[in-house]
């Protein structure tokens, strides 16, 4: 059986740990390859930090929302195409080639966009860098996967997570390093070519993974490189295991080439394990964390902060939480098992999102009330539709900001944000003039003293998502399919994935005006509790099982109320036989 058994007395934690005394080749494998999530997660984060600024430097950004979310999202688009090109890619020329030219899609979407004149150039940009993303989310887990110790993959392919949450810490600060440079938002998206640099020139002298050259019947090359992975004692009866697993495959197939999707859906075992990793996937997306993540500034102004760099400042704190959990799920995902994690975690989830919701209603509900414009200096510019309102006395900073013809903001009282402001039209020069009297001005959300609970419950979001559906989804897709077919299987959960990404991503702004924060969080939460259910009825516990003994499982039932028990009987029975 591929991969072997591993014995339960040393955790996982500790033999990742101790390999970088005894077999740091294996570490150095699982890093290069993760520098792959590095770009992943800059990426994708960076945009949060660097869409203000592009707001304030193109004015068709600012006003039009639908190019806000254009301009996040195309990444995810571009993503959906590279993933699933991504799928057929590896399984053809393996993995090695896809890594080396998903680095080369990212440096040229760095440069487009750090060169870009305008919003289409942008988006072009914008495009390429999803094509690398698209790329990097599924054969980095996969490569590393198929190039470590069975006993150790999780907390490996765990690393990968890191480095995608680290990426993500990274772009923040890096947003907060540029904040007052000539420039900005061009620094802030430029830089990402540096990492797909670095990880090209190491990648183009780390071998290929050994189990796809194994099955392309490169065996003598794939020996060479198990050699190097696994000890003396070991290595036999890995290749033993792979051995039999690519003739199991054979036998039932006739060939161990070209895999057709019908042929997917007509394997039990197959389509099984792509119910439960495109469930994952889906519901990764759909419980809203890059939401969270590239809108973070975005939802902390919503909740009355005010200041791009104060939004950007407290933003570190939730990235900094989601690297900080991916370092836990190391630690936690071959003790604590992958199924366990993901249902405590979306548990947690469906906590935070409901204290999320509490906040926002509150916030929304008891805004600061609308005073007649009485600034000798603003008076010629009082929003239009507060002016001919019949019941002007009943508005609020909310009523305010919800005006569209023209848009109107809110200047706050000079004396505290909290009392009466004036509702003005919402531009450059308008700005000036309330920033000039040393007052607060707001356009996305508005002053509260409930607010900063917004920051609270971002973190306490994270702080349960991180840990399991952060980096479950992806270990689990990476390790729950036969070899033959986990390239396209890998390619077909990360297309779906950032499929679902890209619909949230594009529609969440439009949610909150459409339906307010409060309910777009609340209708998050009612599909992380669906989430918790499916996990708990369709998700099996793959932690430290050899492939054919997933397979097994997976033959035997679809739907696994009590899978852990039957996995913890068999792995020890396995044990002991070993």
């Amino acid at each position: 059986m591929e991969g072997g058994v591993p014995t339960a007395d040393v955790s996982a934690f500790k033999e990742c740990f101790a390999l970088t005394w005894k077999n740091p080749y294996v570490l150095r494998l699982a890093f290069s390859a993760g520098i792959g999530g590095l770009l992943f997660g800059y990426d994708t984060g960076v945009i949060s930090g660097a869409l203000l600024y592009i707001r304030d430097n193109f004015d068709e950004v600012d006003r039009k929302t639908y190019l806000q979310e254009t301009i996040v999202s195309m990444a995810v688009a571009g993503a959906i195409i590279g993933a699933a090109v991504g799928g057929w890619l590896n399984d053809r020329y393996g993995r090695k080639p896809a890594l080396l030219l998903g680095d080369i899609l990212f440096f040229i979407g760095a440069v487009i966009m750090a060169a870009a004149n305008g919003p289409p150039l942008l988006i072009v940009g914008r495009i390429f860098v999803g094509f690398g993303v698209g790329m990097a989310s599924m054969t980095a887990p996969l490569y590393i996967s198929e190039a470590s110790p069975a006993k150790i993959r999780g907390a490996l392919v765990s690393t990968n997570a890191f480095l995608i949450t680290g990426g993500q810490f990274l772009s923040y600060l890096i947003n907060l390093a540029f904040t007052q440079a000539p420039g900005t938002w061009r620094w802030m998206l430029g830089v990402a070519a540096l990492p797909a640099l670095v990880q090209f020139a190491l990648m183009v002298f780390l071998p290929e993974s050994p189990r796809w050259l194994y099955r392309k019947g490169r065996k003598e090359e794939a020996k060479a490189i198990l050699e190097k992975i696994y000890s003396a004692d070991q290595l036999e009866t890995e290749t033993q295991a792979l051995h039999e697993s690519v003739e199991a495959e054979i036998k039932e197939t006739g060939t161990a080439g070209k895999v057709t999707y019908k042929e997917l859906w007509r394997t039990k075992t197959v389509r099984r394990g792509l119910i439960a990793g495109i469930g994952l996937m889906i519901f990764q997306q759909c419980v809203g964390i890059n939401t969270v993540m590239y809108y973070s500034p975005t939802i902390i102004q919503l909740a009355g902060i005010a200041g791009n760099q104060t939004a950007l400042l407290l933003s570190l704190v939730t990235s900094g939480l989601n690297a900080l959990g991916s370092i836990v799920s190391i630690f936690l995902i071959d003790r604590t098992g992958r199924r366990k994690l993901a249902a405590a975690s979306l548990s947690g989830v469906v906590i935070a999102l409901a204290i999320l919701s509490g906040i926002f209603y509150h916030t929304t509900t008891h805004s600061p009330e609308i005073t007649p414009t009485v600034t000798s200096n603003l008076i010629d510019y009082t929003c239009p539709d507060y002016s001919s309102a019949a019941n002007a006395n009943s508005w609020d900073c909310m009523k305010c900001l919800k005006a569209s013809s023209p848009e109107c903001g809110f200047c706050a009282s000079a004396t505290n944000k909290l009392w009466p402001g004036e509702c003005v039209i919402s531009n450059d020069t308008v700005k000036d003039i309330c920033q000039g009297d040393h007052r607060l001005w707001y356009t996305r959300g508005c002053p509260s003293k409930t607010g900063w609970l917004a920051l609270a419950g971002l973190a306490l979001y994270i702080i349960f998502f991180s840990p399991g559906m952060g980096t479950v989804p992806w270990i689990v897709n990476s390790e729950i399919y036969p070899l033959r077919y986990r390239g396209i299987c890998g390619g077909i959960a990360a297309t779906v994935n950032w499929s679902a990404n890209l619909i949230v991503a594009q529609s969440f702004l439009s949610l909150t005006k459409a339906i307010g924060t409060s309910f777009t969080f609340l209708m998050f939460g009612v599909i992380a509790v669906i989430g918790v259910c499916f996990v708990l009825i369709c998700v099996p516990e793959t932690k430290g099982l050899p492939i054919e003994e997933i397979e097994n499982m997976l033959q035997d039932r679809a739907i696994h109320l009590k899978f852990w028990k039957k996995s913890s009987a068999n792995l020890e029975k396995n044990v002991q036989i070993t």
